[in-house]
């Protein structure tokens, strides 16, 4: 065994040295071959090859993407080269990092179901029960000789004897009657005949009777009134002639009345009939009333674009009266009790013709975002339902969609504007930030984006903002609120498809600020708050009528400097003089004219 094992070690040794034998041999006889060449050229060339396809950002702005370095159009800074991303292998997405989320405030929501159902507010009037509404008439004619009832609004109750009248015909019937009870047992159809003409003159069997009785023939016949109620219009005078059958006045009974209540049609899907609505007056503060829907305008009023909906309500205190402004609740929800998935309004972008989110991809390394065309139902207050185009548990932008969107238009990815995918724009195309010339949004070489189409569809907008002015300068919250509401309506049917490059820029940013505080006036709980989110509202319509001109009449700039606790705040009007909406009429004629604004000031 020993020799064995030394055997094995002795060959083991001889193995080692051969090798390690070779091995040295290797390095003193081993010739390695010719080193390359290196052609400068072909470095440079592909250098400049990598340069070329190199895709170059700003890290404040990550919207900005060109072809070469330089720097950024929007900020001046150093641009950077963007790295490959998700966002390049999926050419319709738009990836974004951390920082410029938070710079932007994108925020994210994930896509659930629930019932939908929302807190309507609705503006409407009281007015008279149209089936409570009757004349009174003479039912013989003749003159006038007393007429107990000679105001308008004066309190009527039926059988009050409210008029004598002087009628020959009526004396004539009379002698008939007196002739005819002494023919009576010969010809007891004519004493018949004779009483139902007195009858067919309204006249009473007790009035008959007494004439019978009394074999006397009266000059005068008593009017007793026919119904109760409130006497709305006086139509004759003591001393008038009258025909049988003419109206002497008419006469609302307010025992009940109506609630008119006016609703846009985006309303229509939340009302029914039957549902219950919550209302309160300014004159009865403190009190809520209630009634329930008994009827929907079956028509759209093709001028206000509203329909009428109606609560019938008991008056019996005549608490309310009619053309009082009410303002109506109705806690409501879909006619279907079926979950439904439900997005906030916040996550929605609108072209005019198309509703579209950005959904967050999955399986990605950097925030990574994709359009998407939705369709939408219903609208509550802060909600959509969708009917199509999402998921549940998909994660969607609910914030800071827009931001994404311009990043998207700029990059020349599907978009707002492009819904196919488009061709990447070079610096030169780019838009130069908007705090460019008054009136004018340019591109970098100058040229203007502004459109007649644009001017025209913004108009309206102008019209109904210096109605809400109006109502702020006559201390009229409701009307302000109903006209607010309508302007919020007014906004967003405008055709996005009519603002292009920065001017759809432009435009989504005041959009959204316009309907912020559109907002906020609407649910104002007093005038003063209102008047706070007025002037918010003002300064987005003053950039825009800056930058679109729509009125080619001159717009002038107000200014309070005591507004706002003397922070000051601006306005606009189509005069020179000052009605300030701010303070109402007790500081009505307060500021001055700052600026002007025309389409021939350029």
């Amino acid at each position: 065994m020993k020799t064995v094992k030394f055997l094995n070690n002795t060959y083991i040794k001889g193995s080692l040295f051969v090798i390690a034998g070779l091995f040295i041999g290797w390095l003193l006889f081993h010739q390695s071959g010719p080193e390359p060449i290196v052609d400068s050229n072909q470095i440079a060339l592909h250098e400049h090859e990598e340069v070329e396809s190199t895709i170059w950002t700003c890290a404040m702005h990550p919207q900005i993407r060109m072809d070469k370095p330089g720097k950024c159009p929007i900020c001046g800074m150093e641009l950077i080269p963007l790295k490959k991303s998700t966002a390049d292998i999926d050419d319709h997405a738009i990836e974004m990092s951390e920082s410029a989320m938070k710079l932007a405030e994108v925020q994210t929501s994930i896509v659930g179901s629930g019932i939908p159902s929302k807190e309507l507010r609705l503006y409407g009037k009281v007015q008279v029960d149209e089936r409570r509404l009757q004349s009174q008439t003479a039912h013989v004619p003749g003159r006038i000789e007393q007429l107990y009832i000679n105001v308008t609004g004066e309190s009527l109750s039926k059988g009050q004897l409210i008029s004598k009248i002087y009628s020959p015909e009526l004396i004539t019937a009379q002698k008939e009657l007196l002739e005819a009870i002494s023919l009576g047992d010969k010809y007891p159809n004519v004493l018949e005949s004779a009483r139902e003409k007195l009858k067919n003159w309204k006249l009473s069997d007790e009035q008959i009777q007494e004439i019978e009785r009394s074999g006397k023939v009266n000059a005068q016949f008593e009017i007793f009134a026919n119904t109760s109620g409130i006497v709305t219009s006086l139509k004759v005078n003591q001393g008038d002639y009258v025909n049988k059958g003419a109206v002497l006045f008419d006469v609302a009974d307010l025992s009940k009345v109506w609630v008119v209540f006016d609703a846009y049609e985006s309303d229509l899907p939340w009302i029914s009939l039957g549902q219950k609505v919550r209302f309160t007056t300014q004159a009865v503060p403190g009190k809520s009333f209630e009634g329930k829907i008994t009827f929907i305008d079956p028509m759209i009023d093709p001028a206000t674009r509203i329909a009428k909906a109606r609560i019938e309500v008991a008056n019996s205190k005549m608490m309310l009266k009619p053309e009082m402004f009410v303002n109506g609740v109705i806690t409501a929800g879909l006619n279907n009790e079926d979950q439904n998935m439900i997005i906030p309004q916040s996550a929605v972008l609108w072209t005019g013709t198309r509703s579209i989110v950005y959904v967050k991809l999955t399986g990605t390394d950097q925030p990574t975002f994709k359009l998407r065309a939705i369709t939408l139902g219903a609208s509550m207050k802060d909600t959509f339902v969708v009917l199509d185009g999402l998921q549940n548990g998909e994660e969607i932008v609910t914030n800071g969609a827009f931001s994404i969107d311009a990043a998207a238009q700029l990059a020349g990815k599907p978009s707002m504007m492009n819904p196919v995918e488009g061709v990447a724009m070079t610096g030169h195309d780019r838009v130069v930030e908007a705090g460019m010339t008054p009136g004018k949004i340019q591109m970098e070489d100058g040229s203007t984006v502004i459109s007649a189409q644009i001017k025209k569809a913004v108009s309206p907008l102008f019209s109904s903002y210096l109605i809400l002015k109006d109502d702020l300068v006559n201390d009229d919250l409701e009307h302000a609120k109903h006209e607010g509401k309508q302007l919020l309506e007014e906004i967003k049917t405008i055709d996005m498809t009519l603002f292009e490059g920065a001017s759809h820029v432009f435009w989504m940013k005041e959009k959204m600020n316009a309907a912020e505080y559109l907002e906020k006036i609407i649910a104002a709980s007093d005038i003063a708050e209102a008047r706070i989110a007025f002037k918010h509202f003002s300064e987005s319509m003053i950039r825009i009528a800056r930058v679109f001109k729509p009125f080619e009449k001159i717009l002038y700039v107000q200014h309070c400097p005591m507004a706002d606790d003397n922070k000051g705040a601006d306005w606009l009007s189509t005069e020179e003089s000052i009605k300030n909406p701010y303070y109402g009429k007790s500081m009505l004629t307060c500021g001055e004219v700052t600026a002007t604004i025309h389409e021939q000031l350029k």
